[in-house]
């Protein structure tokens, strides 16, 4: 009854009330991301995202160390967003070996995500996606965390979860989706002086829910947006504008109206229809509270820093490693 009161709350104030609540945590996925606050600039999650949605908090860990953050939205079996601090990658995009989220499964579970076995257990299915649901949908599965943005092996083999995948068209994912990718790691290599936090998720078509396989919910757009507060000085007016924060939104959906992300009608034809503009922070939150219905704010202090916390001046590792077992 405790927890369903709380649930009543926004998850905003959920991350910020329950590490102090004294609640029994047993895993990683939980009611908040205390675990895991590190992957959010000043350490505070997006604000203003309203628990009705059955959203579920993430603090993905792999081989006992936590590598980013995702809030899951369990009746669409896809994320809302996945948070994590960009490290360029040290070596090459690994195997694509997929794995899911135990503890979603049960609460106790180990809390690292599990390979996907074949045949897949009955108990996973119905909890969250699996590859089958992607065969023959003609959607690829698109990362919200990209494993080229991340620094070692182990941290790209993190980003192979399917509670950080949503189903995205070819068009978006290898086309300019990816290039928004490779422009945000150049800008961070090239002109970022600090962490930069970066939060990437998805939209909902606002007609309703459209599915592939009756169960993995497909998104009409894709969203990013970067926070990197310590950045080169005298910057050339024309690369002001992208820092701290920039923002981006991309066409999932050829069909979709052009009110949100024109449509460039010069761009080849392969690509044509997956367009992705770029835009302030303010702009891209103005468009989630409208879509969302939910006065979301994605950075705490809109990526202002704070220099007498040594947390907000350090570049901490992309890996935050765990000194006790699982149980």
């Amino acid at each position: 009854m405790f927890r369903r009161k709380l649930l009543q709350f926004s998850i905003g104030a959920l991350f910020l009330a329950l590490p102090w609540l004294g609640g029994v945590v047993f895993g990683e996925v939980n009611d908040d991301f205390s675990k895991c606050l590190d992957f959010f600039h000043q350490r505070t999650p997006p604000q203003g995202i309203s628990a009705t949605g059955g959203y579920q908090p993430i603090c993905q860990r792999h081989k006992n160390q936590y590598h980013f953050a995702s809030l899951y939205r369990r009746q669409h079996r896809v994320p809302l967003y996945s948070a994590y601090i960009l490290s360029p990658a040290d070596g090459k995009r690994p195997n694509s070996t997929w794995m899911y989220e135990p503890q979603l499964v049960y609460s106790r579970a180990d809390p690292n995500m599990a390979t996907l076995r074949t045949p897949v257990d009955q108990n996973v299915m119905e909890t969250q996606a699996v590859t089958d649901d992607y065969r023959n949908s003609n959607f690829t599965k698109g990362h919200l965390n990209p494993s080229m943005h991340q620094k070692t092996r182990e941290n790209r083999q993190a980003t192979f979860t399917l509670t950080n995948i949503v189903p995205q068209r070819a068009g978006s994912n290898s086309g300019p989706w990816s290039s928004l990718e490779r422009d945000v790691l150049r800008k961070f290599n090239t002109i970022c002086e600090g962490p930069m936090h970066v939060i990437t998720g998805v939209l909902p078509y606002e007609s309703g829910a459209r599915w592939i396989n009756n169960r993995v919910s497909v998104p009409e757009y894709m969203w990013s947006a970067y926070c990197c507060p310590s950045y080169k000085p005298d910057l050339p007016e024309s690369v002001r504008p992208f820092f701290p924060t920039y923002a981006a939104v991309g066409r999932n959906d050829r069909n979709s109206g052009t009110e949100i992300v024109p449509v460039d009608l010069k761009a080849r034809s392969s690509v044509r229809g997956y367009d992705v503009r770029r835009m302030t922070l303010e702009s891209l939150e103005g468009i989630l509270r409208q879509r969302l219905a939910m006065p979301i704010s994605l950075f705490a202090g809109q990526c202002q820093t704070r220099p007498s916390d040594p947390l907000d001046l350090v570049h901490p590792s992309a890996t935050i490693f765990v000194t006790s077992p699982p149980k």
